[in-house]
């Protein structure tokens, strides 16, 4: 079991990176990670933020160096790669504006200082939404990326002493060309998960790639993966960390619907569990950060520490922990543990609660401009406008069936009994696992007997919800964004509400 705590001011000090998607973060050892680059608001960014893990401090340094033109450090930049080898943050490529990157940095992290490097050797075209990862302590491997005209398979090795490239050569099958996947060493071989790929399509393929260490004289080759477990589904832009005896792997978007596409984005915490090498879920408290994708995720021991990301509407910059149940910091959270995503739950589920999605189409039809106004994830069911009815919401009437205890109720008899209590409740007396589930049917409600009676009249709809102490809270996504005061006025706002 592990809980997501969103950081308290108290966790840190000195001033916190600014908000961001599209940006690096790597640990430099076990004293410190560095956050370099990202995009916000389409600007383009190239500050250094670092944190001190013994000192609980963020701070910005203040770097020398020189480039080929004269330049202190890198320009702005998104969608690069960042690996650590000691001390040392390599940088390669990104996106400044449309214009692929393709120049190659080093910070060195004991005196602050940037240096332009001169390779030799295959060097790579520029390129952007590339992934890479340190191959021991003097290697990086890359593998592929877009180039600005076509999406790439290649695949690099740079000696870090000699600062020479090579790109291996590849026998046997190939993966698809792709970026904006993970690749992470596990041991001996080189684990690549998702992408985009050519035409477009979002893939959730896994594979291996061997031959990287020279000592053990192994041809370079390919094999797909096909791993028991709950796989996670087809996504591009998530992280990939390494942490202890298993990988995790948090966020991305991909694609939903089916006449009509739209992008979802994910907040599942998905694991390749190295030892009996199958996927699993990560049993979480439901209060998860917002969906995002582009975000960092690193490991600091045994916690992960989540920076930043984009949902396709907001860039993010809030800073949250996530950490074993035996963690200090999981103390903050209630006596009483949250309500817990089992590994054996379906991760569509979760995602119908917790996803934002964006439609691409549609966009002169009432109701899509409506989801655009207010945020309202709906779908269609008829010629009615819903959004998760009760009887698909699973953790709701597993709450109300443990509150009627052994009475035979049918669900809606359940469902009933469960909101009378919540409207006979005080907000301290209703325990923070079930506030999720209290807004989940708060904008059940509202979406069942206001929206119904405006229908698809957009003009009349936005009227309704143009006071401005009624339906306050029918926009929020997740439970995580409201503040402790705002429960009182959520729970009055629901008592207010028919219960049918």
């Amino acid at each position: 079991m592990h809980y997501w705590v969103r950081a308290s001011p108290s966790d840190f000090g000195g001033p916190h990176p600014q908000p961001r998607s599209g940006h690096t973060a790597v640990n430099i050892g076990k004293s410190k990670i560095i956050v370099f680059g990202g995009l916000v608001d389409k600007k383009f960014l190239n500050d250094i933020s670092v944190y001190d893990i013994e000192n609980k401090l963020w701070f910005q340094p203040e770097c020398t160096g020189s480039g080929s033109e004269g330049q202190t450090g890198p320009s702005p930049r998104a969608f690069h790669i960042a690996i650590s080898i000691d001390c040392h943050m390599f940088v390669f490529g990104g996106r400044l504006g449309t214009k692929r990157l393709g120049d190659f940095w080093v910070l060195d992290t004991d005196i602050w200082q940037w240096s332009e490097l001169t390779s030799f050797g295959d060097l790579p075209s520029p390129r952007d939404f590339a992934a890479a990862s340190a191959i021991g302590n003097h290697k990086i491997v890359m593998y592929g990326g877009w180039d600005g005209k076509k999406w790439l398979s290649d695949v690099f090795v740079l000696d870090t002493i000699s600062l020479e490239w090579t790109e291996l050569a590849v026998t046997g099958t190939l993966p698809p060309p792709r970026c904006g996947h993970t690749a992470t060493m596990v041991e001996k071989r080189l684990l690549v998960y998702g992408g985009r790929g050519g035409g477009g399509p979002i893939m959730g393929d896994l594979w291996a790639l061997k031959g990287l260490i020279e000592e053990d004289n192994e041809a370079p080759g390919w094999t797909q993966l096909k791993l028991p477990g709950q796989a996670p589904s087809s996504r591009c832009g998530h992280t990939v960390t390494s942490g202890g005896h298993y990988l995790l792997m948090f966020g991305g978007h991909g694609t939903g619907g089916w006449l009509s596409r739209y992008d979802v984005y994910y907040n599942d915490c998905v694991v390749l569990d190295r030892v009996s090498v199958q996927w699993r879920r990560l049993a979480t408290n439901i209060e998860a950060p917002s969906a995002r994708a582009y975000h960092s995720m690193t490991c600091i021991g045994s916690r992960y520490l989540l920076f930043g990301g984009f949902d396709g509407k907001v860039t993010y910059g809030d800073l949250w922990w996530l950490v074993p149940e035996d963690d200090p910091i999981s103390n903050r959270l209630s006596a009483s543990p949250s309500k817990v995503i089992h590994e054996s739950q379906d991760a569509s589920m979760a995602n119908d609660f917790r996803s934002e999605t964006k439609e691409n189409h549609e966009e002169g039809s009432a109701i899509s401009e409506l989801q655009k106004r207010f945020d309202i994830s709906v779908s269609f069911s008829g010629h009615g406008l819903q959004i998760v009815h009760e009887s698909e919401d699973k953790e709701f009437l597993e709450l109300a069936s443990r509150m009627i205890r052994n009475r035979t109720f049918s669900n809606k008899e359940a469902a009933q009994a469960l909101r009378e209590h919540w409207r006979n409740s005080t907000p301290k007396s209703i325990p923070l696992k079930e506030i999720g589930l209290l807004l989940r049917d708060y904008q059940r409600l509202i979406s069942r007997h206001h929206l119904a009676e405006f229908g698809s009249n957009l003009q009349s709809a936005e009227s309704g919800f143009s006071e401005k102490d009624t339906y306050r809270f029918f926009h929020i996504t997740n439970a995580s964004q409201l503040r402790m005061s705002d429960i009182p006025n959520l729970l009055t706002e629901y008592k207010q509400l028919p219960l049918d």
